[in-house]
């Protein structure tokens, strides 16, 4: 029997919408900024439907930082697991300072999920809004979906597709497995 896929999905900008400052997304600091993206819940059910595994995979490098606690990072990742159908929340809390395995780029947190869950990371998806996500599903060998939300930085490796949103993102990934679903 198949090993199943994942959809990694980064949080900040590809489920909620992250706080843009000079150009750069930040989390949000609290419940009080937390807000879903319109489609995510949609797009979430979908993918689920479809059989994948939902994971988040997010850098939250500003616990490192010291200007958030690692309580206001599970507070706003607990709200997530109340309104989405996710699997799994995988966080990196380091710093680029750090040389850890787990943040993004490094491909760390997909590859320790994919062994937990038995999945299929070459069959899998990331969907990510920074060249940070784009290059750790380069790294783990999953398929990278870029949203570009038009950050004030450039991509560094060439994602496999790039759309506005996660409800663009879904219907992409659909489109993938129905096709290769045919074409066996």
């Amino acid at each position: 029997m198949a090993r199943p896929a994942a959809v990694f999905l980064d949080r900040d900008g590809v489920l909620v919408r992250a706080i843009v400052r000079s150009g750069v997304p930040r989390p949000p600091a609290g419940l009080h900024e937390l807000e879903l993206l319109p489609g995510v819940a949609d797009a979430c059910e979908r993918l689920r439907s479809a059989g994948f595994i939902l994971i988040v995979v997010t850098n939250q490098p500003d616990v490192a930082r010291g200007t958030m606690t690692p309580a206001q990072v599970e507070e706003i990742n607990d709200a997530l697991r109340e309104r989405l159908p996710l699997d799994e929340i995988v966080v990196c809390l380091h710093d680029d300072a750090d040389a850890c395995e787990c943040r993004k780029p490094q491909p760390g947190m997909l590859l320790a999920a994919a062994e937990r869950w038995d999945v299929d990371v070459h069959a899998s998806f990331l969907v990510g809004d920074r060249w940070r996500d784009i290059e750790a599903a380069r790294r783990a060998g999953c398929c990278a979906i870029f949203v570009d939300l038009g950050y004030a930085e450039s991509l560094r490796t060439d994602p496999d597709a790039v759309v506005g949103n996660l409800e663009e993102a879904a219907a992409w990934i659909l489109r993938q497995v129905t096709t290769e679903a045919v074409a066996r």
